[in-house]
C-alpha cells in the first residue's frame, strides 16, 4: 500500500485535520513541516506543475491528490 505524504507547516487547521483524517483510517502517511524543512511554494510548485497558494498538499505514493477537500473526496471514492 502506497503512503500519503502531506506538505502542510504549523497553525495549519486543514493540515491537522488530514492527518487525523488518515490517522483514523489507519493509513500510512508521513508529515513534512515545510518551514522546518525549508520547502517553499516555488519548490512545492515545481514537484506538483502548478502554481501552490495553500497547504497542506497532499501525495498518495507518486500521485497528487490536493489538499484537504481533495483528500476527503478521495478517500470517499477509493471506499
Amino acid at each position: 500500500m502506497s503512503s500519503y505524504t502531506i506538505f502542510g507547516r504549523p497553525g495549519c487547521g486543514f493540515c491537522v485535520r488530514a492527518r487525523q483524517l488518515l490517522d483514523m483510517k489507519k493509513l500510512p502517511y508521513k508529515y513534512v513541516d515545510i518551514h522546518a524543512e525549508g520547502i517553499t511554494p516555488a519548490d512545492l510548485e515545481k514537484t506538483i506543475g502548478k502554481p501552490v497558494r495553500t497547504v497542506p498538499q497532499i501525495f498518495h505514493g507518486e500521485k497528487y491528490v490536493g489538499g484537504f477537500t481533495e483528500l476527503n473526496e478521495y478517500l470517499k471514492n477509493a471506499a
